[in-house]
């Protein structure tokens, strides 16, 4: 039997365990099964278990347990990415933590990386472990890492064969560049940061003292009325000490105020030498002075302005981020910290009468997201794939439909990413990672092959004879291996059969800001090297945000754990209320409330499953839907087939939450609520065959109702049943395994909807009624139906003692007219009257509801006036305005219900 509660503590290991033992989590080893794949993106090796993963995982879970029950051969393939940065960076803070005066530099490269790989197999599961506890349905036994032996190869082959094609190739480039792991760094490994800062105004001299006339006041229309004359150019900074790198200061061609400089020289304080005055498009005459100092070898913008205009790169700064030992830096400056560098600059230039001001502002400011240290752009030497030429077939696949994004809004995010690429940098100064497969000669002439068997093979016949070679230090971009995800764990460069039968993959589940970095890649190696596109569809899910919708962040103190909410709800509670809140575009609000109200609806479940098996409910044979009897049950073998319909449809259109809601919908309403409280009478009656039919219809449903909330809840629904499964006819195999219910519309009876609906509307009327007009709970009172068919008055002949049970009255019967004091609502064109009189003072509700409905107009109106203003809209905080949204939202529906309230008082006699 049933026990009263439901323990997840103890249900979700036990299944966890015996799911993974049976194979369930395997693929379906039938050929003519379509397949369907799934490749999880990889989480780093270094993680734990997050709210996004949870989300993320959640989605991809649903629908692989969907395509399995629906007999689909699925394969949801796991792993994890070494994460370049922070797997090292975990190990070398464990060497400090040690006390042993140990780093990575003083134990060497080979010894430092087997502390790495010791740690890897002692700690770096963590998170998959993590997620068993979700109820993720991996297949497990092909858990991958992007540094197997698998995955290298196909890393090693895929650089070179790029190489040999003329698509990776070493350049001299501006990139991020992080002074801590002194190695160059992803755009999505920085975060800006609005920040306290300055703007340092200084004077550059015109060359030998050169004067001109600049405007300083100006009439309405904007024309110069007064002038004061120069000799010099002011630029504002927020990098002083990268003023000694400047090859020229530019200014808009269409700037008249220095339309008469522009091909002029000035002098360049401190480092003491001449650079030009420019036009280009780049500075903004509205912005400051309108000149801005362009050093190349140091800024994004500055470096396209300077190799545009082949202006000297000079760099600044050596890899820890002191300045540099090179003869453009005065030997004052060098080796200092560039902050403390800055510092001194200011006060020489100070020193030279050539600071302007100083202006106090808010400025964003790169940081490393691992180092926490400020990001320098650097020039230097790095490997670079052509990704521009890469994206030409990976923007044709989504152009012609062969991959979809949904929703389809995201696609032109892709597009505007993959149209204006640039350059994609891949090498890394770090050790742990995939070593650059590049060797270099005597005189530094490359090599670029799989093995140093096959580099000094190559070398040898370069050269003539055997020379010695040394091997590039740097190591790939953790993306470039995880870009070969989709093929790569399926077992290429091999022709293996999981290869043939699962690629292209069916559905990508990622977020949208990684897009850019991972699914952009995917697509241009897929395409490049499979031929076809690595998914058919990419679902890209939103965010979730705390309660009032603000973003988590450890900072904020607002984030949610995942493993302590399964800990305290189950994990079914946590899937459920994500996925019921996982609206295509739309954030999620994510609130502990929310969870205990679904962890409820398992209670629910539970309860109407209790109570089944109680009243002997089970199916004993085979069941035929089509065989019902009784209207009831004719009744609730058409919702649910609805409900199928429903479900089915939502989860192919990707749209979780309207599949969640429709389920929690039939379970909690229709079934529970209604259909149980429906079959009672039959169950408690004195008629075996109706009483037999109904226990099997409502076994059967509740087996439909499981089989459809698996996905969603896999835990309390493969308990329930195997539970339900300990009377009538035994259970052949588990729920994950079983089959998804097909139910055709020829099974909803229109006669027996019509004639349960109208016993629904009329009970839950009458209940609101009750409730809106504060009608006390235990008051007992009439109903009246007037003006009714002969229908209408044999279905209320037919339910008369479950309605009258269901809404609380004394009795319902038919009647010519409503008396005095009564309230009123139309039934199917019949009129409805509850006589409240002594019950009710209704002039005075009427007052109060009056009274409750301006109040309430009244704050709809101040809302909307806020709303409408678009300066509030634009400058208050997004969750703030989305709060008010909802606020309105809710004050509308109020009113709605409660002038609906107002007129059947109104409208009665």
């Amino acid at each position: 039997m049933i026990e009263t509660t439901f323990n997840p503590k103890q249900v979700e290991p036990r299944w966890s365990e015996a799911w993974e033992k049976s194979g369930a989590f395997k693929p379906k080893n039938d050929p003519k099964a379509e397949p369907f794949c799934i490749v999880i993106p990889p989480p780093n090796v270094t993680g734990s278990l997050h709210i996004g993963h949870a989300l993320n995982n959640t989605l991809q879970d649903v629908l692989v347990r969907f395509e399995r029950l629906r007999g689909k051969s699925v394969l949801w393939q796991p792993g994890t990415d070494h994460a370049g940065i922070a797997t090292q960076m975990v190990v070398e803070r464990q060497l400090a933590q040690a006390g042993k005066n140990e780093d990575r530099r003083s134990l060497g490269r080979e010894e430092f990386l087997k502390r790495v790989w010791a740690w890897k197999e002692e700690s770096g599961g963590t998170i998959l472990n993590q997620l068993r506890r979700l109820g993720a349905s991996c297949d497990w036994s092909r858990e991958r890492f992007t540094m197997d032996e698998g995955l290298s190869a196909a890393v090693l082959k895929v650089f070179v064969q790029l190489h040999k094609e003329g698509l990776i190739y070493k350049d001299k480039r501006l990139v991020n560049w992080d002074p801590h792991f002194e190695t160059a760094i992803s755009d999505l490994e920085v975060e800006n940061r609005e920040v306290a800062g300055h703007f340092w105004h200084f004077k550059y001299p015109l060359e030998n003292g050169e004067t001109y006339q600049f405007p300083i006041a100006h009439d309405e229309e904007g024309k110069p009325t007064e002038w004061e004359t120069r000799d010099y150019i002011a630029i504002a900074t927020t990098r002083p000490e990268t003023m000694l790198g400047d090859g020229a200061v530019a200014v808009h061609p269409s700037d008249t105020r220095y339309a008469g400089i522009v091909g002029k020289r000035v002098l360049l304080p401190l480092a003491d030498r001449y650079i030009p005055i420019i036009a280009d498009e780049y500075p903004d005459p509205d912005f400051g002075s309108g000149a801005v100092k362009i050093t190349g070898a140091h800024d994004f913008n500055d470096y396209k302005v300077a190799r545009a205009h082949d202006l000297p790169l000079y760099i600044l700064m050596d890899t820890k981020g002191r300045m540099a030992t090179g003869e453009h830096v005065p030997a004052k400056y060098r080796g200092l910290d560039r902050f403390e560098a800055r510092k001194r600059v200011v006060e020489d230039i100070e020193a030279l009468g050539l600071l302007d001001r100083i202006e106090n502002k808010k400025i964003m400011q790169p940081f490393g997201d691992r180092s926490n240290v400020v990001i320098e752009p650097m020039l230097t030497d790095q490997w670079y794939v052509n990704a521009g030429e890469l994206a030409k077939a990976a923007i044709a696949a989504v152009e012609t439909g062969k991959t979809k994004f949904v929703p389809e809004t995201w696609t032109k995010t892709y597009y505007q990413w993959m149209r204006n690429i640039e350059p994609w940098c891949v090498s890394r100064q770090l050790w742990w990672g995939h070593r650059i497969p590049a060797w270099y000669g005597p005189d530094d002439h490359v090599f670029v092959e799989e093995s140093d068997a096959a580099a000094k093979s190559a070398a040898k016949k370069h050269y003539g004879k055997d020379v010695a070679l040394r091997q590039d230090e740097d190591v790939l971009d953790t993306w470039f291996s995880s870009g070969l995800w989709p093929f790569s764990t399926l077992g290429w460069p091999e022709k293996t059969s999981e290869l043939k039968r699962f690629y292209p993959t069916s559905t990508l589940v990622t977020a949208h800001d990684i897009i850019f970095f991972w699914v952009a890649r995917m697509m241009m190696f897929g395409m490049h090297f499979m031929k076809e596109e690595p998914f058919k569809e990419v679902y890209i899910h939103a965010l979730v945000r705390d309660a009032k919708g603000q973003k988590m962040s450890k900072s904020k103190g607002n984030t949610m754990d995942p493993l302590d909410l399964i800990d305290k709800y189950g994990a079914d509670a946590l899937r459920f209320t994500l996925a019921a809140m996982a609206a295509q575009g739309r954030d999620i609000k994510l609130s502990e409330q929310r969870i205990e109200g679904y962890r409820n609806f398992g209670t629910k479940l539970w309860n109407a499953a209790r109570f089944a098996q109680m009243n002997e409910c089970a199916v004993w044979d085979e069941y035929d839907p089509r065989s019902p009897e009784q209207t009831v049950n004719k009744w609730i073998v058409g919702e649910t087939a609805k409900a199928a319909a429903a479900v089915t449809r939502e989860l192919e259109a990707r749209r979780f939450n309207e599949a969640a809601g429709a389920l929690y919908k039939f379970v909690w309403n229709v079934y529970c609520d209604w259909y149980l409280e429906f079959i009672k009478p039959l169950l408690n009656g004195a008629d075996e065959a109706a009483k037999t039919e109904t226990r099997r219809t409502a076994a059967w449903v509740l087996d439909q109702i499981l089989i459809m909330l698996h996905p969603f809840m896999p835990f309390i629904t493969e308990e329930i049943w195997t539970r339900m499964g300990e009377f009538g006819q035994r259970r052949e195999g588990m729920l994950i395994v079983d089959s998804w219910p097909e139910l055709s519309d020829d099974l909803i009876d229109a006669d027996a909807e019509a004639e349960i609906q109208w016993m629904i509307d009329l009970i839950d009327e009458t209940r609101s009624t009750r409730s809106e007009l504060n009608v006390p709970a235990g008051a007992k009172i009439p109903l009246l139906l007037i003006g009714a068919g002969a229908d209408a008055e044999r279905r209320l002949e037919r339910y008369q003692d479950l309605i009258d049970r269901m809404a609380r009255l004394e009795y319902s019967t038919s009647a010519e007219a409503a008396p005095g004091g009564s309230v009123t609502f139309v039934l199917s064109g019949a009129t409805v009257a509850l006589p409240l009189q002594g019950v009710v003072d209704l002039p005075v509700e009427s007052a109060r509801l009056a009274k409750e409905i301006a109040k309430l107009e009244g704050e709809v109106a101040k809302m909307d006036a806020k709303l409408g203003n678009a300066d509030f809209v634009a400058k208050a905080p997004e969750e703030v305005v989305e709060e008010l949204r909802e606020r309105r939202t809710d004050a509308s529906a109020s009113v709605q219900k409660l002038s609906h309230a107002l007129t059947q008082i109104k409208g009665g006699a």
